[in-house]
């Protein structure tokens, strides 16, 4: 058992690194059911966390070019995960929107056992041990930098 506090935070970092791939090889998992890409499922994420965006938005987002941004909102569009709409500042532009209903329809059932799992595993941990947990997480995504 780990117990120093730099044996604990190396552990802690290679957990969290093994949690990650786990992750991205689930989302993929996901999307290949689907039919999609392997990055078109972070699209999805994107736009369900920050609401629609427009193609340039997604692009700063995830760093990939305006061709392959297009490329992904065409794929997703035509499963019917997003619509494009006229931007109601600028009707030059359009935003990205995802669609609930298909998302609820074809993706929510495939993350389902996945989260089961994590409420099994939350139910086993106290408020307080969740209050840390929580702030972990906060401070980890709040402070995330992209590699240049």
């Amino acid at each position: 058992m780990t117990s120093t506090r730099d044996e604990l935070t190396g552990e802690i970092q290679q957990r969290l690194i093994r949690f990650i791939a786990e992750v991205v090889l689930y989302n993929q998992a996901v999307s290949a059911k689907v039919g999609l890409g392997a990055s078109d499922s972070q699209f999805m994420t994107l736009l369900q966390t920050y609401g629609p965006l427009t193609p340039r938005q997604l692009a700063e987002h995830t760093g990939l070019t305006s061709g392959t941004v297009t490329g992904v909102i065409d794929r997703l569009e035509s499963h019917g995960f997003v619509t494009r709409k006229p931007d109601p500042g600028d009707r030059r532009k359009v935003v990205v929107t995802p669609s609930m209903e298909a998302i609820q329809e074809k993706l929510v059932p495939l993350y389902a056992d996945q989260g089961a799992q994590m409420q099994q595993l939350l139910a086993t941990r106290s408020v307080d041990e969740l209050r840390v947990i929580l702030a972990f997480l906060t401070d980890s995504v709040d402070n995330a930098v992209a590699p240049d």
